[in-house]
């Protein structure tokens, strides 16, 4: 916990950015019946009966000092999928920097591992040296700044039914540009010394 705290206090350096990922699912799901509009003095009208089309994977990586943030659909979450992630996470997000300071949670599939198994060794150990990874303790992935923003992703794109992945990866594309544009953070506070204090009880206790 504290390992990720102290990465979150580091001042802003282009070279070595600071970068959260997180991952979701979405059940996509298509209207059995067309909704009716809302008119004057009446709501919308849909009916809840619905169709399954599938479940779709939702990827994002955010800077939180940079106010930037990107997502990615996919059909899958595997090694192959984290992998080209961040194949596309240096190679076109990041090109210029040195080092991409990436904090995530410790999925089985976040590990260089999934590199080597998804290109040839010289390119897995090129996006390799390039990574300096941080992993979110056990039970603690509301540490992940990308958590949060998958949070507002969920309650201002995602809250409705949407039965294709191309049409959910538009408006995912949409909620990105917009957001971006606004420029909008994290304001993140909590400290290592806060964590000392607010959640003393999770430290070893140590007898004298």
């Amino acid at each position: 916990m504290e390992d990720v705290l102290d990465v979150y206090c580091r001042p802003y350096d282009a070279a070595r950015p600071v970068v959260c990922m997180d991952e979701t699912s979405k059940q996509l799901v298509a209207e059995v019946r067309p909704p009716i509009s809302a008119a004057a003095g009446q709501s919308e009208r849909y009916d809840v009966e619905y169709e399954r089309c599938g479940v779709a994977e939702v990827f994002l990586f955010t800077e939180p000092l940079g106010g930037w943030r990107r997502t990615a659909v996919t059909e899958h979450r595997a090694r192959l999928d984290w992998a080209g992630q961040i194949r596309q996470l240096l190679e076109v997000d990041y090109p210029q920097a040195e080092v991409v300071v990436l904090v995530m949670d410790n999925l089985n599939t976040h590990s260089m591992v999934s590199l080597y198994e998804a290109f040839e060794p010289a390119v897995a150990r090129g996006l390799a040296r390039r990574l300096e990874i941080h992993h979110t303790p056990k039970h603690g992935s509301w540490l992940n700044i990308a958590e949060i923003e998958l949070g507002v992703l969920s309650q201002q794109c995602l809250d409705r039914r949407i039965d294709q992945m191309a049409e959910l990866q538009r408006e995912c594309s949409a909620w990105d540009r917009q957001r971006n544009a606004q420029q909008k953070g994290v304001d993140w506070r909590f400290t290592t010394a806060d964590a000392r204090i607010k959640l003393k009880r999770l430290y070893p206790q140590i007898k004298n």
